[in-house]
């Protein structure tokens, strides 16, 4: 926290509401290394490219998102996480998500159970859309992409936190029943194993897998609400 607390660099990747810091830079530098020295052999994909390049999930791969809501962790210092995910053979196998400023990690897999710090997960209620708040994508509802003000409208309710990993948080923990977003693989690596480990889906917005190479509207939600939400965004 002293660290996320000092001086800033921030600069522009593609514009202005993309920004990266010194501190996205650092963290991912870190946690290349350690992942390294961890799983000998392994590969380390990164947001911000001081990983590995890879063109497959082949063998061991982590996937690293060093500050996920880096406009939010600039402008707010809040509602921002770091997340990393581990896949074996294409296989989700662990995912973290730690909520920086509240102090909770999210993590586990299939193998283990999901926790949040020592305690133990368990699966969130499967509401339907209308049961429940959803979180989406501002952009989405703007442009109106996929129907999402409908979806919107059929809900108890959209939220907007501007970070995935806060968004997946929240999800997973049952205040929402799920999170609709464009994303990378970095953003939504991490939440897709503990997701899918709690029963929840995860799949493109028009109920296809995803590509977790790619960029991706991704739709993660309760087995009910994935339902719903599929009859409204895949309407002509």
């Amino acid at each position: 926290m002293e660290r996320l607390n000092g001086h800033l660099d921030v600069n522009e990747k593609t514009g202005r509401k993309d920004l990266v810091t010194n501190i996205d830079k650092d963290n991912e530098k870190f946690f290349v290394k350690q992942l390294r020295a961890l799983e000998p052999g392994s590969k380390v994909l990164g947001e911000e490219g001081l990983g590995d390049k890879i063109d497959s999930l082949d063998g061991q791969v982590w996937i690293v998102d060093p500050i996920d809501g880096t406009m939010n962790f600039v402008k707010q210092r809040d509602h921002f996480a770091m997340m990393i995910a581990y896949y074996v053979d294409g296989v989700p196998t662990l995912g973290f998500i730690y909520d920086v400023i509240n102090d909770k990690l999210y993590h586990g897999g299939p193998d283990i159970g999901i926790y949040v710090n020592s305690e133990s997960m368990n699966p969130p209620a499967n509401n339907s859309l209308e049961d429940g708040l959803i979180g989406m994508s501002g952009p989405l509802i703007i442009r109106d992409v996929h129907h999402m003000q409908e979806i919107a409208e059929a809900s108890s309710g959209y939220r907007i936190y501007g970070s995935a990993g806060i968004e997946i948080a929240t999800a997973i923990s049952g205040k929402t029943i799920g999170y609709i977003s464009h994303l990378r693989p970095w953003d939504i690596a991490a939440g897709r194993v503990l997701a899918e480990t709690l029963g929840m889906t995860v799949s493109t917005i028009d109920g296809k897998p995803i590509d977790m190479l790619s960029s991706n509207t991704v739709l993660l939600a309760t087995k009910k609400a994935q339902k719903d939400i599929l009859k409204i965004s895949t309407k002509r």
